[in-house]
């Protein structure tokens, strides 16, 4: 660095005296010979004719227009966000349409308007697993998000990462208990095919009991790594590096902070949630300079196989844990069934029997439904309930009502 600097000013100090020699040479009305000014002061013969012509140099400032000037406000808006990433909001602005250009384009344009600050990493050793020997898990933890008509969603997403092909798998979940650490390990064990030999755990309370300040596997998730074939392995204390591979995971599901208050519903967040799942996989991976979904296919070859569907079947749960929306609805198999209003934004279970919804608030049955194709299914009183708020007389209620829920029973049918 030292000499290359010694070079700058050198070149500096050239250009300096060749010009003021040519300033000479011009008052004394002489004739330049550019052939030796150039191999006296290492310029090109073009070069010491431009300086004698007047050119100046370049600028020292340039006030170049960008594409992306349109967008800064809006750059600027979102970089506000807590814990946003700039490659979450230049993926939101693709999925928007917007013309942005390339990723380190639009990473320099924001570095060259001091729109983001210099961040600091510590350093840490890498290291890397064989095909199909482990997969880090961890969670994204209460996510809050505002939809486009102000409900205010706090979600977990649950990250399941292959340490050698980098293939991810992302779970959208309401809670983080047991039950679904189970639930998004099945699912991310058929994603995938198979089932590695080893997954490294955090030391999450439902995988961890603290037992006189030593930490012991859980009988029933040890019973759980048993029956699958796996074995537990926790993360070092305060060396979250450890897991750094799926740690890199979470930083693309903070691509969900640049949706806030542009998603419709919790079916719109599923959906995101997939949609940034497909395009982790599908991105060149730093590491390995390949996608995901190419080297996934040579690992998925060395997991193991699943367990039988009765053991399988014997962890799953068959109960849904969910919130009650401001329709007065909750959604369940790609179809909402409604409540009474008076439960909106509470916690309800849903379990299925038969062909009939049961839908509990802690121990109290409050509504049964006939599973249907519809895409709203509410109870007329539930609707009656809901639409009474806001219109007071019941002649002019009766009519809204029945003609509302005929226009629901017809919607995208």
């Amino acid at each position: 660095m030292y000499i290359i600097a010694i070079l700058v000013l050198g070149g500096i100090a050239m250009e300096c005296s060749l010009r003021a020699q040519l300033k000479i040479i011009k008052l004394m009305d002489l004739k330049p010979n550019f052939s030796d000014l150039a191999r006296q002061y290492g310029f090109d013969r073009r070069t010491v004719k431009k300086y004698y012509e007047g050119y100046e140099g370049k600028p020292k400032t340039r006030n170049k227009t960008s594409k992306l000037d349109k967008y800064k406000d809006e750059i600027i808006e979102k970089l506000q966000i807590k814990g946003i990433k700039v490659k979450a909001i230049y993926e939101y602005f693709l999925d928007k349409g917007y013309d942005v250009g390339g990723y380190s384009n639009f990473n320099k344009y924001i570095k060259n308007n001091d729109l983001k600050p210099a961040a600091k990493s510590k350093g840490h050793p890498r290291f890397e697993t064989p095909p199909g020997k482990q997969a880090q898990v961890d969670w994204k933890e209460d996510l809050k998000l505002i939809s486009k008509y102000n409900e205010e969603f706090i979600i977990n997403v649950f990250s399941y990462k292959l340490g050698n092909s980098r293939y991810c798998h992302f779970e959208y979940k309401k809670h983080r208990t047991q039950q679904d650490v189970f639930d998004s390990l099945i699912k991310a064990f058929k994603e995938t095919g198979g089932v590695p030999k080893e997954i490294l755990f955090d030391n999450m309370r439902t995988v961890v009991d603290i037992i006189d300040n030593r930490r012991r596997i859980n009988t029933k998730m040890q019973a759980f790594a048993d029956d699958f074939g796996f074995k537990i392995s926790l993360c070092k204390p305060r060396r979250s590096y450890t897991k750094g591979k799926v740690e890199v995971a979470n930083k693309f599901v903070e691509w969900l902070l640049a949706y806030n208050h542009d998603f419709e519903d919790e079916d719109d967040l599923i959906s995101i949630i997939k949609n940034i799942n497909n395009k982790v996989n599908q991105y060149v991976c730093q590491a390995t300079g390949v996608p995901p979904i190419l080297l996934f296919q040579k690992e998925k070859e060395y997991l193991q196989p699943l367990p039988k569907n009765l053991i399988i079947e014997s962890y799953m749960d068959h109960e849904l844990r969910t919130s009650v929306h401001k329709d007065s609805l909750v959604n369940y198999k790609g179809r909402k069934y409604s409540v009474p209003p008076k439960y909106i934004g509470k916690d309800v279970l849903l379990k299925q029997i038969d062909n009939q919804l049961y839908i509990y608030c802690n121990i109290e049955l409050i509504r049964i439904h006939q599973l249907s194709n519809k895409n709203f299914n509410y109870e007329p009183e539930d609707y009656r309930a809901l639409m009474a708020q806001s219109i007071k007389d019941d002649n002019d209620l009766d009519n809204i009502v029945l003609e509302n829920l005929n226009a629901l029973d017809n919607f995208l049918k």
